[in-house]
């Protein structure tokens, strides 16, 4: 049997822009990135804590600390800058290895800098 477990999760990072002309994904600091272990052009699914929304997308990687989560394209319909979000990708994993995989968490302040 294989199952879908959390790999990565930007934890309660606040949007910085929504782009509408963009053609799609979201721009995320690529210290994120690395930190959460959330590769460039991984899909991602996107949780908007402020209004309840939720999309897939796809990461792509914006400045190192420039603290950047940007909604693109449609997805910047499903949120605005100020907006409270949690970023999480999955991987699909057998038994063995979900008994020694270990997810990602990174915790984020207000500027988007890690915290924990």
């Amino acid at each position: 049997m294989q199952r879908q477990i959390l790999h990565g999760k930007i934890h309660n990072a606040t949007v910085t822009g929504a782009r509408e002309d963009y053609e799609g994904s979201i721009t995320i600091d690529a210290d994120l990135l690395k930190a959460s272990d959330i590769l460039a052009h991984e899909k991602v699914l996107v949780a908007n804590v402020t209004n309840g929304a939720r999309i897939e997308s796809y990461a792509i990687e914006g400045p190192a600390g420039s603290g950047v989560i940007c909604l693109n394209g449609g997805a910047a319909k499903h949120g605005k800058k100020g907006d409270t979000v949690i970023i999480m990708s999955f991987v699909v994993l057998d038994e063995t290895e979900r008994r020694f995989h270990h997810s990602k968490v990174v915790k984020v302040n207000k500027k988007n800098q890690i915290i924990q």
